[in-house]
């Protein structure tokens, strides 16, 4: 399944986003492309939201941040503001990576720039939306956070295309920066088109006592998404956890891991996946690397198969380069079990309710951090997909 990402040649094959049409105001969306941003994670009204970044095709609809802690910007107004980012733009990740990167750093559309000020603590999470509108349009977009000394900060990213598309690229290319003893959580919900290509490209850093907590899910089909983002731990007590919920439908190519590099004493990482294949394919990679005494750091893998056809590999690796460190890993994959289907038929569910109730179980997106209103969205969407599992 994997390929040689630099002769893959997507790019070819789509129209740059800024031959589109661009979407003008939010007023303009019908209630099929709202129903499917909220579904995104994405509230257009900005209720319990401190701003909102809505970039739809090229173009940047809404940006508007209602916290004078908070700046909220284009990218292509950051740069021009901050004479390049010359520290941060292009730093965590190669621009001469692969065939994304390169494509990003030579025709980029747009992106966002956060950057929380240090000490601010906000409370409710600000959202960022990066949306396709129309058909065999490459969206190529360049994000930076950066969460300053002693700021706190939730973003949710919801990423989705037109509910009529058939077919686009998305590259996105990210990187965030947590200084000391600053907090970033980035929830990310994927609700793409069947026919979808995704190319992330994240690179992340965290200083001393910093934490860096990220929650991806994707639970719709998609034709194919690829990213590995890695997280490198710099200063002492820095910490990382990522963890994942993802399914795929038949069609659908998940090659996702995480990468962690626990560079300094004393830092900890996690990396937590659960997946469900009901006839795609998934790749789940996760990565430890420990370069320092006393680190601690945990990988888990669980996929669960649910029809007969479709693949879930699981490539858990552990790297030590010191001998004081405390690294471990797990991975199960496999069906549900007979014996569980019919614990449950026995106490009164049906075969169908006794399925859906352990895989409601199994993705358990109950994810530390998320704010109750994104709780009850998720709950919906796993609703919604177990209909199609």
């Amino acid at each position: 399944m994997s390929k040689d990402i630099k002769k893959e040649g997507l790019v070819s094959q789509f129209k740059p986003a800024s031959e589109a049409e661009n979407l003008t105001d939010i007023a303009s969306l019908d209630g099929a492309e709202k129903e499917r941003l909220k579904k995104s994670g994405i509230e257009l009204s900005s209720a319990g939201r401190v701003g909102t970044f809505l970039q739809a095709n090229c173009g940047v609809t809404k940006c508007e941040c209602g916290i004078k802690g908070v700046e909220l910007l284009p990218i292509t107004e950051a740069l021009k503001k901050y004479d390049g980012l010359k520290d941060y733009y292009w730093k965590l990740v190669e621009p001469e990576k692969d065939e994304f990167t390169h494509e990003t750093a030579s025709h980029l559309d747009n992106g966002y720039f956060i950057r929380v000020k240090a000490g601010e603590k906000v409370v409710y999470p600000l959202q960022t939306c990066l949306y396709i509108r129309h058909d065999k349009v490459a969206q190529r977009v360049h994000n930076i956070v950066i969460a300053e000394e002693g700021s706190d900060l939730h973003i949710i990213s919801g990423c989705a295309t037109h509910p009529n598309l058939t077919s686009a690229l998305h590259i996105g290319i990210s990187e965030f920066y947590v200084k000391k003893g600053a907090r970033l959580t980035f929830t990310m919900v994927h609700n793409w088109g069947e026919n979808v290509y995704v190319r992330p490209r994240t690179g992340i850093i965290v200083e001393e006592d910093g934490v860096f907590l990220s929650n991806y899910i994707s639970l719709k089909g998609v034709r194919s998404i690829q990213s590995f983002p890695t997280a490198r731990l710099v200063g002492p007590r820095a910490l990382a956890r990522f963890n994942s919920v993802m399914v795929a439908p038949e069609g659908t190519e998940l090659d996702i891991g995480n990468r962690i590099i626990l560079e300094a004493p004393d830092t900890k990482g996690e990396i937590l996946s659960r997946t469900i294949s009901y006839g795609g394919n998934i790749i789940a990679r996760g990565h430890l690397v420990g370069k320092a005494p006393g680190i601690k750091a945990h990988l888990e893998c669980n996929g669960l198969i649910l029809a007969e056809t479709g693949i879930i590999h699981a490539i858990p690796e552990l790297e030590a380069h010191v001998g004081d460190v405390d690294m471990s890993h797990e991975a199960a994959v496999g069906k549900i079990a007979q014996e569980e289907i019919e614990y449950l038929m026995a106490r009164g569910l049906s075969e169908e309710e006794a399925t859906s109730t352990i895989v409601r179980g199994f993705l358990n997106v109950k994810i530390d951090g998320l704010p109750p209103e994104l709780e009850a969205e998720l709950e919906a969407v796993v609703n919604d997909s177990q209909k199609g599992i």
